[in-house]
């Protein structure tokens, strides 16, 4: 080893720097790590010096990597890997007495359908534990696969053919419509959801983005008046008679009382799916909670199937 190597890094301190540039603050990473602000604080400061390099920017916008901390964050991140991968190597030999399950998952799954089948998981495996990630777009979930950050996703299928996948359910999109004395026409035409100021996600969504392929097929451009991130306040814009919003049924339950729904003009549904890297190695616990979701969802329940669904491929 050259002179001047650090023979004194710690893992606490890799931690650290890690922590604070996923969370862009001293603070937040201090409550990531369940430790107290100056505890973090000194662990970057004596990994500084040990380096004889400035690692972190610190000013009102937060903490920011300087360009030798971007390069040394993505080494400790690769050595936290590392070590995630030993211990999951070692949960290997324990079966199902002990270990975790990493789960990522878009908001809808994460708050309708995994709360069911986690209780009945741990019922049964008690000593393995479920971490869940939880994100706007179905795409993240796929990429945490792949960076080796969670063992099972939840996506929109078809979906690359670098995952094993399972369907979990057909969930309809529908039309959310504010209260009304007169129930909304049926069928349901374009222009008349027009007529009403349209609520979406935001750009960055993964439902609006597939809501607006659908309408492009349909040669339907809608403008939206609002765009909002949560569903839940969607929800509640509706209901005071703000707008209509397109949303999928299992992201609008539990719907307000009032809310009137109508079918799409053209149908939409996206299809669920459970998946996990192709050919991977998975601990017997993964194979355990997969078994457990497909408990639940077999076959596949909600909604029925329409053509619209197997032209949804691309993403």
């Amino acid at each position: 080893m050259g002179e001047g190597y650090p023979h004194r890094m710690k893992l606490s301190q890799l931690r650290a720097l890690v922590a604070i540039a996923d969370t862009g603050s001293f603070s937040d990473a201090a409550l990531q790590m369940d430790l107290s602000q100056s505890a973090v604080s000194h662990a970057i400061a004596t990994l500084e010096e040990e380096l004889g390099v400035i690692l972190l920017s610190r000013g009102r916008q937060g903490a920011v990597l300087t360009p030798i901390g971007e390069q040394i964050t993505e080494d400790a991140r690769q050595i936290m890997q590392s070590l995630d991968n030993i211990g999951r190597k070692a949960h290997l030999s324990k079966g199902l007495t002990s270990g975790q399950v990493r789960i990522a998952a878009f908001r809808s799954v994460a708050t309708h359908i995994l709360p069911e089948v986690i209780q009945h998981f741990r019922q049964k495996y008690p000593g393995i534990s479920v971490a869940i990630d939880e994100y706007q777009h179905y795409n993240q979930a796929e990429d945490d696969l792949r960076q080796g950050r969670a063992d099972i996703g939840f996506t929109y299928l078809p979906t690359s053919p670098e995952f094993e996948a399972w369907e979990v359910l057909h969930d309809r999109y529908i039309i959310l419509l504010p209260p009304s004395q007169q129930p909304p026409p049926h069928p349901f035409t374009w222009e008349e959801l027009a007529a009403h100021p349209l609520i979406l996600g935001p750009n960055y969504d993964g439902d609006r983005e597939y809501i607006e392929r659908h309408l492009a097929r349909h040669g339907q451009h809608l403008q939206p008046a609002y765009m909002v991130k949560e569903d839940s306040t969607i929800l509640g814009m509706v209901r005071s008679g703000l707008g209509a919003s397109i949303m999928a049924r299992l992201a609008a339950e539990p719907i307000p009382e009032g809310v009137q729904i109508a079918s799409l003009p053209n149908p939409l549904a996206r299809i669920i799916g459970a998946i996990v890297l192709a050919d991977a190695l998975q601990p017997p616990a993964v194979f355990a909670f997969l078994d457990t979701l497909k408990a639940f969802y077999r076959p596949p329940l909600g909604h029925e199937t329409t053509d619209e669904n197997t032209s949804t491929s691309s993403k």
